[in-house]
């Protein structure tokens, strides 16, 4: 385990940016239709259900490195040893890495498709990597300092969320809970892409003043998520008719549209501005936490990974030009992220624990 020094630390409280940061993003935009495929109007009831497998998750994730007191690597070289757990991490880098470019690319699409038909993407990926740059570079409390940020500025795009119950259609919400148990569970399998990036914990966790003690901010952030994406999907409920939600790609800017001020004419082109400040902790992080990992395994500077993986995120993302392939690639980062976070983990956990019981025993 790599002792870091006190300097380079953060305080526990800003576990709950750092979570909270991370799992809003792109997803929130037009998460809605995904989920009301599976379970219609009770689909808001299946963002709790999310949210209890992301607390179970998490607490998972503490019970892990709270006997290791380092981060994944770490756990991994415990478990599997140097190469087999070199092999792992750097799946985890893949994992983080493929993140990144799935929410710049989603995002460029959204400015693309509301604002600017002829925006050239590759320059928006160009100067957001140097911004990306500058910010990693400043160091984790620099990285902590943007989440903080993100979660704060733009919070005031939540108060016009509201706007659209003005012509809310109370009876949708009726019958309540009329969908099987198993639509619901598939419904929150769905919100799989929107709420990754909690599990970033598992890199950043050597960098917390008493990591143990931050366990509680990290189940408010992903409270306060859940709270977030229910009331999201709630308004969208009441908002759109069935087959309203089922066209509305971006249903959350859709629902913009419809608020009228006297100083902005379209409102959707503010939220979309603001939003950058979104997912830009999105990128950073995912990003240091790829190069973090592979300076672990590989034993090279973070500053050298860093000019290999961003023009990598750079080129990786222009290969994805039509709908249909950022669609594919945002299956397959929600089918990766399923099997990572709900099925890896949960086994990991379960190998740590019965490794570290058969040591005592000894």
């Amino acid at each position: 385990m790599v002792k870091i020094k006190e300097k380079f630390l953060v305080s526990p409280y800003l576990v709950f940016f750092l979570i909270h940061s991370m799992q809003v993003g792109v997803g929130m935009l037009g998460f809605q239709r995904i989920i009301a495929k599976s379970a219609g109007y009770d689909s808001w009831i299946a963002v709790i259900f999310a949210g209890i497998a992301v607390h179970i998750i998490v607490w998972m994730i503490y019970k892990i490195l709270n006997h290791s007191n380092g981060d994944i690597i770490d756990v991994h070289r415990e478990v599997f040893g140097k190469w087999l757990g070199g092999f792992f991490s750097l799946l985890f880098c893949i994992y983080l890495f493929t993140m990144a470019v799935t929410v710049l690319r989603t995002y460029i699409e959204v400015v693309q498709v509301w604002i600017f038909p002829e925006f050239k993407g590759w320059v928006f990926g160009f100067f957001t990597m140097v911004l990306v740059y500058y910010i990693i570079t400043g160091g984790f409390r620099t990285v902590a300092g943007i989440c903080f940020f993100s979660v704060v500025f733009p919070a005031y795009i939540y108060l016009f969320v509201v706007f659209p119950l003005e012509d809310a259609q109370v009876r949708n919400l009726f019958p309540i809970l009329n969908h099987s148990f198993l639509e619901m569970v598939k419904a929150a399998k769905d919100m799989t892409l929107s709420i990754l990036g909690f599990e970033l914990l598992l890199i950043y966790y050597p960098f917390i003043k008493n990591p143990a003690k931050s366990q509680k901010w990290a189940h408010l952030g992903v409270l306060a998520t859940t709270l977030v994406y229910m009331f999201a999907a709630l308004v969208a409920v009441l908002f759109y008719s069935a087959g309203q939600l089922d066209k509305k790609i971006w249903a959350t800017l859709s629902m913009f549209k419809v608020i009228v001020m006297p100083f902005v004419e379209r409102f959707e082109y503010v939220g979309i501005a603001t939003w950058f400040l979104v997912i830009l902790p999105n990128i950073c992080l995912a990003i240091w936490g790829a190069s973090r990992g592979v300076k672990r395994i590989l034993s090279v500077k973070q500053r050298k990974v860093l000019f290999f993986i961003l023009p990598l995120v750079l080129v990786a993302t222009s290969f994805f030009k039509t709908r249909q392939h950022i669609e594919m690639l945002n299956e397959y980062m929600a089918m990766f992220g399923l099997y990572y976070v709900f099925g890896y983990i949960p086994v990991l956990f379960v190998i740590t624990l019965a490794i570290r019981k058969l040591r005592e025993k000894k």
